[in-house]
């Protein structure tokens, strides 16, 4: 120390002093190594709103509006055909449903409503799904061969029976066994259901097609339109049997548009048409399971009451009628 002659004490205050610098570099060390860190992390803070930002510009850009646009459009367009059957349907056919010639006309057209529905289920639903799951597969190879498309089969059979059995347990949850009345009605809610998610897979091929260019979201949106309008008559008569009156199952065909628009949006948001391949592969025989379970639980059983013979044969000719309805688009439109 300063003024003390003990030499000790020299010594000691050098080491005081060189400790004390010591502890200062090692401060200062840690206080430049936390500023780093906070640099990085600012740094990669800064690369991820960069990147989301960018995500959504690319969304939002003028190329990308278009697809907005034309998407959405074409899904509405396809929505909107749920009021086609107005013009075909008599006026009279909803205030007389609880007649004898209403519930014969009705009947009627319940057959060809099944028979649309057969068709649809497997002319264009489950091909089309197994077509997507054959793209799908391309777009991830993986080793199995014959293993693999007999796996595939499979899977694609088991989200067929998942979707007969959801609709076997919402019919289950929402009908009274005291109440049994409402049956028709409920059988009415389900098929919206099933609509509303085929409309579903139709925005996701809309939205898809669009993302290739305009001309192939065009054709592809005809198609589907063209395909709906026999199966919008079907479903149609299916409300009607349910207890609607015609603008109300006008009104809820129209509310299962819904689900198209939200199907074009998933497809958009996923920024590539080979996105939405494996979701179209689950969908698609799902919904397929649905559409079964209210033609072979809800309509079949209906038809089956009629003891006359004449009006049986009538039945099956319109339930033949629809089938080659649906065949017929199924080769020149598709």
């Amino acid at each position: 120390m300063p003024g003390c002659p003990c030499p000790g004490c020299g010594m000691a205050g050098q080491r005081l002093l060189f400790l004390t610098a010591v502890a200062l570099e090692l401060l200062g060390g840690a206080g430049g190594s936390q500023q780093a860190l906070r640099n990085r992390g600012a740094a990669a803070a800064c690369r991820l709103d960069n990147k989301e930002s960018e995500s959504w510009g690319s969304l939002l850009s003028g190329e990308r509006l278009d697809t907005w646009i034309c998407s959405l459009l074409g899904s509405l367009v396809v929505g909107l055909s749920g009021v086609f059957p107005l013009l075909v349907v008599p006026l009279e056919m909803g205030t007389t449903l609880h007649s004898e010639a209403g519930a014969r006309r009705l009947k009627q057209l319940l057959s060809f409503a099944l028979g649309g529905l057969l068709g649809n289920v497997f002319l264009h639903l489950l091909p089309e799904a197994w077509a997507y799951t054959c793209s799908a597969s391309r777009v991830l190879p993986s080793a199995g061969g014959e293993g693999q498309s007999l796996q595939q089969q499979q899977q694609l059979g088991l989200w067929v029976i998942a979707g007969f059995l959801t609709f076997l347990a919402l019919e289950k949850m929402f009908l009274d066994s005291k109440e049994q009345e409402r049956t028709s009605q409920v059988s009415g809610y389900l098929n919206l259901l099933a609509n509303t998610i085929d409309n579903f897979t139709h925005g996701l091929a809309v939205a898809a097609s669009f993302l290739v260019s305009k001309k192939i979201g065009l054709l592809t949106t005809m198609a589907i339109l063209l395909h709906e309008i026999p199966h919008e008559v079907g479903d149609f008569a299916i409300l009607l049997r349910a207890g609607f009156d015609r603008w109300s199952a006008a009104k809820l065909q129209l509310s299962t548009a819904l689900g198209g628009l939200l199907g074009a949006c998933f497809a958009i948001c996923t920024q590539s048409p080979k996105g939405v391949e494996e979701t179209m592969a689950c969908i698609l025989p799902f919904t397929s399971g649905g559409f079964l379970y209210i033609a072979l639980v809800n309509v079949l059983p209906d038809l089956l009451e009629e003891d006359d013979p004449w009006r049986s044969l009538q039945q099956v000719l319109l339930l033949c009628m629809g089938i080659v309805v649906m065949v017929l688009f199924s080769l020149f439109v598709e």
